[in-house]
């Protein structure tokens, strides 16, 4: 789309949020006409207006295989902004992802609490994720107050949401995969085996999906 085509489009609706769209596009693909269970942040709370929070939103969606899949609004370019068009990414480049085996949106929110942690960390620290990354924490469970033994990520490529080309550029969807402190120590050690690591998860979980209730190792 050319300059002139999207000022047009952006003053006749001034609700365009053609990143926004990108995102939403991205999973109807997979999850068609579902209508997600959607939060957003409160907008003064958002950095923007001096607040805390660097995600305008968050959506949930039921997958048929028995995981809630959630994706984060707010580490691309959500609305019209004619200096990001034509870019090679869309802001950051990608939106963080996460599948987690419960039967409800409320039993997401300790995820939608650590996302918005990771996106306050990408953009004071300017330090941005990529697929096949690991994030370690202090040794103790990524949900707050659940015990668990699951207590760092790693990053992928999410299993079922294509890579899209926009308006401004290039946006991924990043899927955080809970691991063990035994398989991060492993990947920390080595960075080569989070692929392994992968492969072997794969094997009982095909799409990644974070099982807090796990035990096994797979390294």
């Amino acid at each position: 789309m050319d300059l002139e085509t999207f000022k047009m489009k952006a003053a006749e609706d001034e609700s365009w949020a053609p990143g926004w769209d990108e995102i939403d596009a991205a999973f109807a693909a997979v999850y068609e006409d579902q209508e997600p269970a959607h939060y957003g942040t409160v907008m003064t709370s958002r950095a923007m207006f001096g607040g805390d929070q660097y995600l305008d939103g968050y959506s949930i969606f039921s997958s048929e295989k028995g995981y809630k899949h959630l994706v984060t609004y707010g580490l691309t370019e959500l609305y019209t902004n004619e200096d990001s068009l034509g870019g090679e990414h869309s802001f950051w480049g990608y939106e963080m992802t996460i599948k987690l085996p419960v039967k409800s949106a409320e039993e997401c929110m300790w995820a939608v609490d650590m996302l918005s942690n990771l996106a306050r960390y990408t953009n004071e620290s300017k330090r941005y994720l990529e697929a096949y990354q690991f994030i370690g924490g202090n040794g103790e469970s990524i949900h707050i107050g659940e015990e668990s033994r699951i207590t760092a990520l790693v990053t992928v490529p999410d299993t079922e949401i294509a890579a899209r080309d926009t308006l401004y550029g290039k946006v991924e969807f990043i899927q955080l995969v809970g691991v063990t402190e035994t398989e991060f120590q492993e990947v920390k050690r080595d960075p080569s085996l989070i692929h392994q690591l992968v492969e072997n998860l794969r094997e009982d979980y095909p799409d990644l999906v974070t099982d807090m209730a796990r035990t096994k190792d797979y390294l």
